[in-house]
């Protein structure tokens, strides 16, 4: 890699990484040691082709994505992540309570998802894509991703029937809060 590319490289990981790193916490179920490892990869394999990418955030997410898939085909144990500072430092009152209170139960219940079908619906709502680029990304067929997503969300309130009672408020609100690893203390 040339001094111009590398100097491409060095702005594009200090301006994108951090969005990258939340999506790969989000497809990690939680655990901020797998995101960045995850996250590091990616960015290794990107470093190497780096002269020949024309859409750089889009390669490296789709590295993302697809190594993602390899580890939950290896079916990797799980382990708990602990972080020094909980995420709602900036929120206060009541609110702050309740809004850390569902963005657990929503890990919680995450975390009990398979790879697979957190990968999916990482994908699907927290990424945005449509149908076939999910489809696309993890090598299986549209309805593959429909089924995968419909019984991924019915399990989601099987195991969190509190999330059914969100109004789009408390929707919006969740959507909006960052999903970084909280503490957990036994």
């Amino acid at each position: 890699m040339n001094a111009e590319g590398l100097e491409g490289f060095r702005d594009f990981v200090d301006s994108r990484s951090s969005a990258l790193l939340k999506t790969a916490v989000l497809l990690c179920g939680g655990d901020q040691h797998a995101a960045e490892d995850l996250l590091q990869n990616a960015l290794v394999k990107a470093a190497g082709r780096w002269q020949r990418i024309d859409e750089p955030e889009a390669y490296v997410r789709r590295i993302l994505y697809r190594q993602q898939v390899s580890r939950w085909r290896l079916k990797w144990p799980r382990q708990e992540v602990s972080v020094a500072e909980p995420p709602e430092a900036g929120v206060a009152g009541a609110d702050a309570a309740a809004a850390a209170e569902l963005r657990l139960v929503m890990r919680e219940a995450l975390s009990r998802l398979t790879a697979r079908q957190r990968t999916v619906l990482v994908l699907r709502y927290f990424e945005d894509l449509p149908e076939a680029d999910v489809a696309r990304l993890l090598g299986c067929s549209v309805g593959t991703v429909r089924s995968t997503t419909h019984r991924s969300l019915a399990r989601l309130r099987a195991l969190a029937p509190e999330l059914d009672a969100l109004g789009p408020a408390d929707t919006e609100r969740l959507s909006s809060r960052d999903y970084s690893p909280v503490e957990v203390r036994p």
